[in-house]
């Protein structure tokens, strides 16, 4: 079903340009009709300058060259076809190697019938008074994106941000995607969590997300970030909130890391990284924080089906992309079993709530603050209440970046030498956790990789893989874990990877 809209000036066809910006993906055929000065060059150039998150960007029309293009973020090509003498002409132009890796913006599309796709993105646009009228038809999902954008502009008006500025930020290896919202000199940050789609039913009538507890809604991120901030850590405050629609308005903790600008790690900033978790882990975690109103979220466990879904990823991904061929009923069962032991072995471990990817993407180094202000913590929507020596495995083992060898010790030292003080921790017994906890998600990692790139599209994971089967490898070293590690061995996975 087509979409109209009244843009009742320029500011608004200029807000229109900016929140499709933030609607279309790479392979986006947009087709744009209408009359002289109705508003498509205004409209692309919005587009354009915010694709490229520069308001000054020269942006030229296209009547006489026929196509500017524009390498940004994701590559723009703007189109004008009104010159054309023959559809045919269109080859010439480009159009089918920059609809292959960007957006195509096509002004008098008329003039390429049957050249063009017939399955793109149409605005139509009419004067209206002292406005105008535009009409979107697209494919269902395109028209969904549009949908949701669009609903985020709604969302920003209705919690008194009119005319905010919306720019992309980022996206994860989720459906999430983050904007970065300048409202009046205000720098605030948009987290876009639509309801997770369910997936194929794997075990006991659920979903791989239902058993490993992935959040679902955005429920889970307020009630653990305002614990957090209760156990006197930084999460960002929210400033508005949507939780049926699943769109948060946060605060911007800022832009700086525990990485240097080399993509190093800082020592310090690991560090006090683990002061926080060994603040955290001090005292017992509680389970039921509420929401909102009279919303109340459970804390789930880091149960035995949780932790066998996540390290079946290597079984069921990373083996057959290691080897060619998938891994036999044999080696299941016994890969299997032999975490099943492990689990239950956990049962006398230190349990509190995990964060579950405490690393450097999700942790902001705040200079101007003091003590565990100085850490800001995101990304935590999907905390369990499990071993607690988990998110020290995350943080002294980063998935992300190499860890120089003295650092990562420091760090795990700094975090242990916090804890020996407390009654009741014991060390030996923590670190044999650690290894643990370590190969778990390591394991689950590895697969995790192959499926982000096999599954969904995002190969860039892949550059992590050498470093996690590395990591995979010291977490096998401690002794109880040595079944495992045989088992990894002679299923070929700890070889060199090429």
């Amino acid at each position: 079903m087509a979409l109209d809209l009244f843009l009742p000036d320029e500011a608004a066809t200029i807000r229109f340009g900016e929140d499709m910006a933030l609607g279309l993906k790479r392979g986006d055929y947009v087709a744009l009709s209408g009359d002289l000065g109705a508003g498509k060059s205004t409209f692309s150039r919005a587009l354009i300058r915010a694709i490229a998150d520069d308001v000054d960007l020269e942006v030229p029309s296209p009547t006489f060259t026929l196509v500017q293009s524009y390498d940004l973020r994701i590559p723009v090509a703007h189109f004008d076809l009104y010159r054309i003498a023959d559809a045919a002409e269109i080859d010439e132009l480009g159009f089918d190697e920059a609809l292959s890796d960007g957006i195509c913006l096509v002004e008098w599309p008329e003039k390429g019938f049957g050249a063009l796709p017939a399955d793109g993105i149409t605005l139509t646009f009419l004067h209206e008074g002292d406005g105008r009228r535009v009409t979107i038809d697209a494919p269902a999902p395109a028209l969904a994106r549009i949908r949701r954008s669009l609903a985020i502009r709604a969302f920003l008006d209705e919690a008194g941000y009119r005319n905010a500025v919306r720019r992309h930020l980022t996206g994860d290896a989720s459906v999430r995607a983050y904007e970065h919202v300048d409202a009046g000199g205000a720098r605030l940050v948009l987290m876009d969590s639509p309801r997770h789609a369910p997936g194929p039913i794997l075990a006991h009538g659920k979903y791989y997300q239902q058993i490993a507890h992935i959040a679902e809604d955005v429920k889970p991120f307020i009630a653990v970030g305002r614990y957090l901030v209760a156990r006197g850590l930084r999460a960002p405050a929210i400033h508005a909130m949507d939780i049926d629609e699943g769109i948060l308005l946060i605060e911007d903790l800022g832009s700086a890391g525990v990485l240097d600008e080399n993509g190093v790690p800082i020592a310090e900033r690991y560090r006090e990284s683990a002061a926080c978790l060994a603040h955290l882990h001090g005292e017992a975690a509680e389970r039921d924080l509420p929401v909102a109103g009279d919303i109340v979220h459970r804390v789930p466990d880091f149960d035995r089906d949780a932790m066998q879904i996540e390290v079946s990823l290597l079984t069921d991904w990373y083996l057959p992309y290691r080897r060619g061929t998938p891994a036999s009923e044999d080696e299941r069962r016994g890969y299997v079993a032999l975490w099943d032991g492990l689990i239950d072995s956990l049962a006398a471990a230190e349990h509190n709530l995990l964060l579950r990817d405490f690393h450097s993407p999700n942790i902001i180094w705040r200079p101007e603050a003091t003590g565990t202000d100085r850490v800001g913590i995101i990304d935590f929507q999907d905390a369990m209440i499990g071993p607690s020596a988990y998110d020290v495995a995350s943080l002294v083992q980063d998935a992300r970046v190499d860890m120089p060898e003295g650092v990562a010790e420091s760090v795990l030292d700094h975090y242990l030498s916090l804890r020996t003080a407390e009654p009741g921790f014991n060390r030996d017994r923590f670190l044999r956790d650690w290894h643990v906890m370590a190969a778990q998600r390591n394991c689950k990692l590895v697969g995790l990789w192959v499926r982000l790139m096999q599954r969904d599209g995002k190969p860039a994971y892949m550059r992590h893989m050498p470093r996690t089967l590395r990591n995979l490898e010291r977490a096998l070293a401690h002794p109880d874990l040595a079944p495992l590690r045989e088992w990894c061995e002679k299923a070929g996975i700890l070889a060199t990877e090429s």
